[in-house]
C-alpha cells in the first residue's frame, strides 16, 4: 500500500457486512470533518491459514476483479461522488495483521464492532478487538446501526 507520509489518512476495514458499511459511512464523515484520505482496505485470506476457517476462496481467484467488486460496494454504500474519494485497497493476509499495518501512521482506524464471524452475540467481533488492543493510532469500533 502507497503511503504519502505528509498526508492524513484514516483507514477503515471493509467486509461486506453492514457493521463495516456503518465503519466505512463513519470514516468518510470524520475525514471530511479532519481533510483526511479514506483508505478502504478488504483483506482476503485462504481458509485455515491462520488457525481458524474462513469463506473458501474460489482458486481461481482475481484480485482486480475483487477490488472492482468492493469499489462497486463503496458506490452502493456511499454513493458515486463519496465512493470516488475513497482509495481502495484488496490485501492478501490476516485481517487484524493487514489492518494494523495498514493503520501505521494513519489518525485514526475505523473497523465494524462485528464483521462476518459467526458468534452473533460477541460485542466485539475477534479483529475489532485485536485491533484495539495493537494499534498504534486510536481505534473507532463502529456498532451497527439499529434502525
Amino acid at each position: 500500500m502507497d503511503r504519502d507520509a505528509s498526508e492524513p489518512r484514516v483507514v477503515v476495514g471493509v467486509d461486506g457486512s453492514p457493521s463495516s458499511y456503518d465503519a466505512l459511512r463513519w470514516a468518510v464523515r470524520y475525514a471530511g470533518l479532519i481533510g483526511a484520505v479514506v483508505d478502504a482496505v478488504a483483506v482476503w485470506e485462504l481458509p485455515g491459514l491462520y488457525g481458524w476457517s474462513a469463506p473458501a476462496v474460489d482458486k481461481d481467484f482475481d484480485q482486480d476483479e475483487a477490488r472492482q467488486r468492493v469499489e462497486k460496494e463503496l458506490t452502493d454504500v456511499l454513493g458515486a461522488d463519496a465512493a470516488d474519494s475513497v482509495r481502495t485497497h484488496v490485501v492478501h493476509g490476516n485481517p487484524a495483521d493487514v489492518l494494523l499495518r495498514a493503520a501505521e501512521g494513519a489518525e485514526a482506524l475505523v473497523v465494524g464492532g462485528r464483521g462476518r464471524g459467526g458468534f452473533a452475540a460477541a460485542l466485539l467481533g475477534s479483529v475489532s478487538r485485536h485491533v484495539s488492543q495493537h494499534a498504534s493510532c486510536p481505534v473507532v469500533i463502529v456498532h451497527p446501526h439499529k434502525q
